[in-house]
């Protein structure tokens, strides 16, 4: 990989002006698009879906990891970072989808996993197979305990020992996930000097940025001390449950870090590329910390993402989170690691509606905002069979159902397997019925689709809603947020119950309201109905 040069950008440095007001959308290319009939999505059945993209309003698009891979993590187990897995394309075929996206004058940023790679990477064979060798040095292996046991009490993401043991050496490896995907080194020089090759080799070929898997977890305490336990593990506990009921302390979310980022982004500025982060940091600050002093450009908050319908938790946190970093957060919902909020936020339209409010409550507090693909159809979780589940932390813990509910195909039609393919998709699910899937929604304009696109459009437009100082006005309830961004005024009323607001004598207009209501005019006393999200601008 030495032989990459890193240079080819343009001598400016860029300002990354392109993420401001901007609003992202996700897309797990297993199951976007599939353009030869074999049933897993591909990178061209991206590039031919880029103008819907476009037309939904989007800017950016994450694409999740295509690169040589045996599968055992669905690509997020990394063998070789410079090429495209055959069964997603070529080179040439990611090419033409930058290429495609740039025309439509959108930006493309691909899914980097830097924590760990496939246990059938290059440098992981070598390690195993020669101990003496520099490889070795690339991941964590570690003595066992006097008893032969793992070198400490660590557990992994997908269950179990977080320590698998290299029998013919008699050390263990660290992996926070599977087995398969052993964890990389990064206070070795060597391992941060091949990813800034790597980094560079895709920012030549154009890619605008990278979404970096894991970023919390690179570096570990160099004592490898046990996690204290938070809190009891329950009985029947599951994987992540599990995990989570350990601080990790020494596993995760290391100061050092911090220089890893900065660094990563003297290689990204020339070529004013973004880098976005997926962290596990719940705390505000913490959070914050990821994207100061020139560190990372954005980092996601996925706490979101976990919770089922709680309204005074998710006001609580967005503002407080929005106040502390008012332009480097990414607002989500919903991702490929987690239940679809139509189904987690409770039944039908409830669901549906629920997510709505706290997305035009996100579209008011900077940042970047993201959508995961077919979150614009409001499409509730899919239906697996357990003879069909394909996610590992299923299929390898009876006692979890995984991730697959939110990694069924999108839906395009109403054509056999929802225009997918044309052959049986890789993950078998019940298809979607007409009114959620594009072309069934496309022609309602009462639809989800259209809402969601409304949403996007008024964002752009109103510039004042990114871009603005952000104050929180008091509302007198744990449930509602009341923003104000220069002239607009978004009134968050997650509650059950209405929440009446004073305007006072002005004239105000209802720019978008999240179960709809666009247009109406308001002044003097107004209820905002419940689980219901208001922009109002002056009439």
């Amino acid at each position: 990989m030495s032989d990459i040069i890193l240079s080819g950008a343009d001598s400016d440095t860029g300002t990354k002006q392109w993420l401001n007001g901007a609003v992202g959308y996700e897309v797990y290319v297993r199951s976007f698009a599939d353009s030869n009939g074999d049933g897993i999505g591909d990178i061209a059945g991206i590039t031919g879906r880029l103008d819907y993209l476009k037309w939904l309003g989007v800017d950016i698009v994450w694409v999740t990891p295509f690169y040589p891979s045996p599968g055992h993590d669905h690509g997020y187990d990394v063998s070789f970072y410079c090429d495209v897995d055959p069964q997603h394309g070529s080179l040439a075929d990611v090419d033409a989808m930058i290429e495609r996206a740039h025309q439509l004058d959108m930006k493309i940023i691909f899914d980097i996993v830097p924590n760990h790679t496939s246990s059938e990477h290059r440098w992981f064979k070598t390690a195993i197979a020669d101990p003496t060798s520099p490889e070795r040095d690339y991941y964590l292996f570690r003595d066992p305990k006097a008893d032969g046991s793992p070198p400490n009490n660590w557990i992994s993401h997908f269950g179990g020992s977080a320590w698998t043991l290299d029998k013919d050496s008699g050390q263990y490896y660290c992996h926070l996930f599977l087995p398969e995907q052993p964890d990389l080194n990064w206070r070795n020089p060597s391992v941060r000097a091949e990813f800034d090759t790597i980094y560079a080799f895709w920012f030549v070929r154009g890619v605008d940025g990278f979404r970096i898997d894991v970023a919390h977890g690179l570096l570990k305490h160099p004592d490898f001390l046990d996690n204290p336990l938070r809190s009891e593990i329950p009985e029947g506990a599951g994987p992540l449950e599990t995990f989570f009921s350990y601080d990790h302390t020494y596993d995760m979310d290391q100061d050092g870090n911090l220089e890893i980022f900065t660094r990563w982004q003297d290689v990204a500025r020339p070529y004013d590329a973004c880098l976005l982060a997926e962290t596990g940091v719940t705390d505000p600050h913490r959070l914050a910390w990821y994207v100061g002093d020139g560190a990372l450009d954005l980092a996601f908050f996925l706490k979101p993402g976990w919770l089922g319908w709680e309204p005074e938790t998710f006001v609580r946190e967005l503002t407080e989170l929005a106040a502390i970093e008012p332009n480097g957060v990414s607002w989500v919902i919903s991702n490929h690691d987690q239940a679809r909020p139509a189904s987690r936020f409770g039944d039908g339209a409830e669901g549906r509606n629920r997510a709505m409010a706290v997305t035009t409550m996100m579209f008011s507090l900077g940042g970047v905002p993201y959508l995961y693909q077919g979150e614009e159809l409001g499409s509730p979780n899919g239906v697996i069979a357990s003879e069909n589940r394909a996610d590992p932390v299923s299929t390898r813990n009876s006692t979890s159902e995984g991730r697959d509910v939110c990694r069924t195909p999108m839906a395009w039609n109403s054509d056999r397997f929802n225009g997918f393919s044309t052959a049986q998709p890789w993950l078998v699910s019940e298809e979607r019925p007409p009114d959620f899937t594009v072309a069934g929604q496309h022609a309602n304009p009462a639809a989800p689709l259209h809402r969601y696109r409304r949403l996007i459009t008024l964002r752009q437009q109103l510039k004042e809603l990114w871009a603005a100082e952000l104050k929180l006005v008091p509302s007198g309830r744990d449930d509602v947020a009341v923003i104000q961004r220069g002239s607009t005024l978004t009134v968050a009323n997650l509650g059950p119950t209405p929440f009446a607001i004073n305007l006072g004598d002005s004239s105000w207009k209802v720019a978008f309201a999240s179960q709809g209501g666009d247009g109406d005019s308001a002044s003097g006393i107004v209820n905002v109905a419940a689980e219901t999200t208001a922009i109002m601008i002056p009439a």
